[in-house]
């Protein structure tokens, strides 16, 4: 890594510093927000849960998490990083905190679903270490971040279910809940008394006005309203899920008022997207403005694959290995299950290091190549299986999974630096649809068919990134004598 300029260790660099305090922000809301997966089977004791409502709960915490990265990524762009995070650790440990709580199933559902908002933080650092390293270094910057934030789902899997048993009794998955949120509300104040937005130096662009992205023409204003669709069809198929015509967790009233909800909810947004363009595209945009929205749709179907992908696996794997290999228990499962979110901690830095040094379209139409190839082979894992050999499996299969996240974000602040935070939050919201997508799936197939879906569409994505084009132009950024000056990016 040292022809890229970045050495983790060097604390003396302010960047690096706060590279480091970015990515832990990441890691604890994905500590939080995963805290609940290998600690299910002790949740499904408890409360006596059906398989189904199991599923169920899968589903409802990464549904919010769409339109919530959308809102997150716009709030970002306008006040900063240093507030909204700082914000979103501290919601974050109360929603834990009721969730840890709940004596219902339907408290565990409702705040199962609104802690789904807290996977929203991973948009805030895009910006922040898109603010703090330059362009030839900030593929690899985003992976730390990216990766070592990752990693956040795999310390849960690994540590809960020990501090549970350690605490004991029939409320020890409690306590290992709450010890989460206690961390995310410590940080919060952390980080908000040392994380600063930009370098000295520089100045925080702000996009002209919120409640939209603003696109370069007319043209790519249809194909944006275009790619908000899928994103209401997800919370849609959620709510289908969980009608009474699925699994009943819905009344019939309130599944009606859920899909009117949506339906205002699309129009609003429209009508918002349009009133943000109307003036913006009244006259040509000059060209220094100019971005083509194609690269952002290519990049959100990119994402859709891999984070939603490693979202639904991630999910589901520890109880995969406890059905799959007789014997296990929650602890073992949950151990072997953490080798998927493991390898974030090299794959996801190693996508956007190799995006940076050999392309973003080249390495990642490479990345999603394996990524397939990876699924296929886990959708013939069975009960005959060395129990190793289904690990390394796992995380080989993983590392294409989010190598692949890596090239997509190494991308993502170079497209249209003002307004990375919406770009981000846009890709960040087409990972939780896949999400949505591949566990709703899970719920009507067997784990085999379940890989094979994500392998096949992994295909079809493929096409999509050869329309991926290189970033061009100019980026104004701070070197490091602390001057302005314009860097070219692309090649």
């Amino acid at each position: 890594m040292s022809d890229t300029g970045i050495n983790p260790l060097k604390l003396s660099q302010p960047k690096i510093r706060m590279l480091h305090i970015s990515w832990f922000a990441f890691f604890l809301t994905f500590m939080v927000w995963f805290n609940h997966a290998p600690l299910m089977g002790f949740i499904k004791e408890a409360f006596d849960l059906t398989s189904q409502e199991v599923k169920a709960l899968l589903i409802l915490n990464v549904a919010l998490t769409i339109p919530a990265r959308i809102i997150i990524g716009m709030l970002v762009d306008r006040f900063g990083p240093r507030y909204v995070y700082s914000g979103l650790l501290f919601v974050s440990s109360l929603l834990c905190t009721a969730f840890a709580l709940s004596q219902t199933y339907e408290q565990l559902a409702l705040f199962r679903f609104l802690m789904g908002f807290v996977g929203a933080g991973f948009v805030i650092g895009i910006r922040l270490v898109g603010e703090w390293f330059p362009a030839k270094e900030v593929g690899i910057a985003e992976g730390i971040y990216g990766g070592w934030g990752n990693f956040g789902s795999a310390a849960s899997a690994m540590l809960l279910p020990t501090v549970a048993l350690i605490f004991g009794g029939d409320d020890g998955w409690r306590y290992a809940l709450l010890s989460t949120a206690c961390l995310a509300f410590v940080y919060s104040f952390i980080f908000f008394k040392v994380a600063r937005n930009t370098p000295k130096g520089s100045t925080y662009f702000k996009p002209k006005k919120s409640g939209g992205l603003q696109v370069s023409n007319k043209r790519d204003l249809y194909f944006y309203l275009a790619m908000n669709v899928p994103m209401y069809l997800a919370l849609a198929v959620l709510t289908w899920k969980l009608s009474p015509a699925n699994l009943g967790l819905l009344s019939e009233i309130a599944s009606w008022a859920l899909y009117i909800g949506l339906a205002l909810l699309f129009v609003v947004q429209t009508w918002q997207i349009l009133k943000v363009n109307k003036e913006h595209l009244s006259q040509p945009v000059p060209k220094m403005q100019r971005y083509k929205y194609k690269q952002v749709a290519v990049l959100q179907w990119a994402y859709f694959v891999t984070f939603g992908s490693e979202l639904a696996v991630v999910s589901m794997l520890p109880l995969f290995f406890m059905e799959t290999f007789e014997g296990l228990t929650a602890v073992t499962a949950g151990l072997l299950a953490s080798g998927f979110a493991f390898m974030n901690l090299v794959a996801r830095p190693g996508g956007g290091w190799l995006s940076d040094k050999f392309g973003r379209r080249k390495t990642l139409s490479i990345l999603i190549c394996g990524l397939a190839v990876g699924y296929l082979t886990l959708s013939q894992i069975d009960s005959t299986w060395w129990i190793p050999v289904a690990v390394i499996a796992t995380m080989m299969c993983s590392f294409f999974v989010q190598a692949g996240e890596g090239a997509v974000f190494a991308m993502v602040p170079l497209v249209k630096r003002s307004l990375t935070g919406q770009i981000a939050g846009m890709t960040g919201a087409y990972g939780n649809v896949g999400a949505v997508i591949y566990l709703t799936i899970l719920s009507f197939v067997d784990y085999s068919t379940f890989f094979m879906v994500i392998a096949a569409s992994a295909a079809f994505i493929f096409i999509a990134v050869q329309f991926l084009e290189e970033p061009e132009g100019h980026v104004a950024e701070i070197n490091d004598a602390g001057e302005v000056e314009l860097v070219q990016i692309g090649k």
